[in-house]
């Protein structure tokens, strides 16, 4: 009976990734009558053994490739035109399996630091239903191998993302930046679906493997490119479309910021699906291989030069996130802009890519525990600007520790994690053209700058009489912190490991388009 149910289990993994945190999101607000601890403890339990589903599902991936299930009956009647059954697929490679892991840990550990950040709140259970949404969603977005599903958790990922960004409701502020965040993710639906439309239009399918499969590279699929490369650009904050970044960020809870950090990358993660898988072999993908490195070079200068003006310590977080994405665009682009030139591609563009990915869990990490030491000022303190703080370092000596270690790996020096994944993307990016890097060195370097004046005004400084009762913050909202300093010091010291186990994988899986290909056609 045991081995029964461990069978289902695995054989059913991919689809009970998404499918438990949706249940539990509307299990949630039925559990306020037990109180709020319950609903904590609720969303903390389905997200671990998320947690560990998709631990599992990785490993299956590593040891046994690539991981497709099928929703849903065989009607062998309901054909598409192109003969292939008409079936939602999810599809899972090493690449969507490091995106899932990356995203659950950030919001598993999140939804513990929210355990004490949000006891003072009315109407927890609503903010925990939408976290455990978000979580549906971006493991959607992850694992689907359709691109109408893809839609549709994109839409789930948005919504609810909106709706945590709203939670201060009483503040004007943040209803604006919710009301940003719903206007730009309504228009990158839009776009994302008319691209799907044409593309439909055109093959009859929607699984990405199949239209890979069957392209033409005719002058509408062209179009579905621009479409979709342009509305995840604006989905995942990228400069010129980053408007909506520093208001979503720095409204929402510091817990939530830390979750949209993920939310943006799992859009990050589509777009380079769709270039790579979907669109890998056509002859204008190199156009949109530039534009995407002029995506991250513009994100990277125009992000870090509007956060070091900045006085409020989450938007000035905020506008790093911005240019830190720049990073992983400038890493990626350089391996997609050289995908057809298979001895430049073996040179520098695989480090080039590898450099980008390993920064997006590095930057998951390092900026998910900047804001939650963002938060943890917050509560304690009451306001989110740099002027009124100072000589917090006293009062909160542990906070000051996991700020700095924060703030070494976004920089990038050693030994911390950010330095492992931007020596890469120097070096690599370095090879294809020396101007591009000496621009990444310039960003870290104004970067450094900046995080020092956020250092200085915060925890040391002359202290304020005002903060003279303030103290450490709970031990419950120190643990995910601790982890997260934890592994950044870890991945920093033992960068050759987790590129073996985790991000060569990921990048020969984004490479390996016959392969993802392959298994469903």
């Amino acid at each position: 009976m045991e081995v029964g149910r461990e069978m289902f289990i695995i054989e059913h993994l991919p689809a009970l990734v998404i499918a438990i945190p949706l249940l539990a999101a509307f299990i949630a607000p039925l559990l306020k009558r037990f109180g709020k601890h319950a609903v904590s403890v609720w969303s903390i339990l389905n997200l671990s053994i998320v947690e560990c589903l998709v631990i599992v599902l990785g490993y299956r991936v590593i040891k046994d490739g690539i991981q497709s299930y099928a929703i849903g009956a065989s009607i062998p009647s309901l054909l598409s035109p192109n003969g292939l059954p008409v079936r939602i697929i999810l599809e899972v490679d090493a690449i969507s399996s490091f995106m899932g892991l990356t995203s659950i840990s950030i919001i598993l550990l999140a939804c513990i630091y929210s355990a004490c950040f949000m006891k003072k709140y009315k109407s927890v259970e609503r903010y925990y239903s939408l976290l455990l949404l978000m979580a549906a969603g971006i493991m959607g977005m992850a694992f689907t191998g359709d691109m109408f599903n893809m839609f549709v958790f994109l839409e789930v990922l948005s919504i609810s993302s909106a709706g945590l960004i709203a939670f201060y409701a009483y503040k004007g502020e943040a209803i604006e930046a919710a009301f940003k965040y719903l206007v730009i993710s309504s228009i990158s639906a839009l776009m994302v679906l008319f691209a799907i439309a044409l593309l439909y239009g055109q093959y009859g399918l929607l699984n990405i493997a199949a239209l890979g499969a069957a392209f033409r590279f005719t002058i509408l699929d062209k179009i579905a490119l621009a479409l979709l490369v342009s509305a995840f650009v604006m989905k995942c904050g990228a400069v010129p479309l980053h408007m909506w970044v520093a208001d979503a960020y720095g409204e929402a809870p510091a817990p939530i910021s830390a979750s949209l950090v993920v939310a943006s990358q799992i859009s990050l993660y589509a777009l380079f699906r769709i270039c790579f898988t979907l669109f890998g072999l056509l002859p204008a993908i190199q156009i949109i291989a530039w534009f995407i490195i002029l995506f991250g070079l513009a994100s990277m200068f125009v992000g870090v030069t509007m956060a070091m003006p900045q006085k409020d310590i989450k938007r000035l977080m905020a506008y790093h996130a911005i240019s830190q994405t720049g990073y992983m665009l400038l890493g990626v682009g350089v391996g997609l802009a050289v995908i057809n030139d298979i001895n430049a591609l073996n040179a520098f563009g695989i480090a080039a890519m590898e450099g980008g990915i390993f920064h997006i869990i590095n930057h998951a990490m390092y900026k998910g525990l900047l804001f939650l030491v963002a938060g943890a000022i917050i509560y304690r303190t009451g306001t989110k600007n740099l002027n009124e703080m100072g000589g917090l370092g006293n009062r909160m000596p542990i906070t000051a520790v996991l700020f700095l270690i924060g703030m070494l790996s976004i920089t990038g020096l050693p030994p911390f994690n950010g330095f492992a994944s931007k020596l890469i993307i120097y070096e690599s990016v370095f090879l294809f053209n020396p101007i591009l890097s000496v621009v990444a060195m310039i960003v870290s370097i104004l970067t450094l700058a900046s995080f020092v004046k956020v250092f200085y005004s915060a925890f040391t400084g002359q202290e304020q009489s005002k903060y003279k009762d303030v103290k450490e913050i709970p031990a419950i909202m120190l643990v995910p912190l601790l982890i997260l300093a934890f592994l950044i010091i870890l991945f920093g010291l033992f960068p050759g490991i987790i590129l073996k186990l985790l991000v060569k994988p990921a990048v020969q899986a984004l490479l390996d388009r016959a392969g993802y290909i392959g298994v469903v056609v």
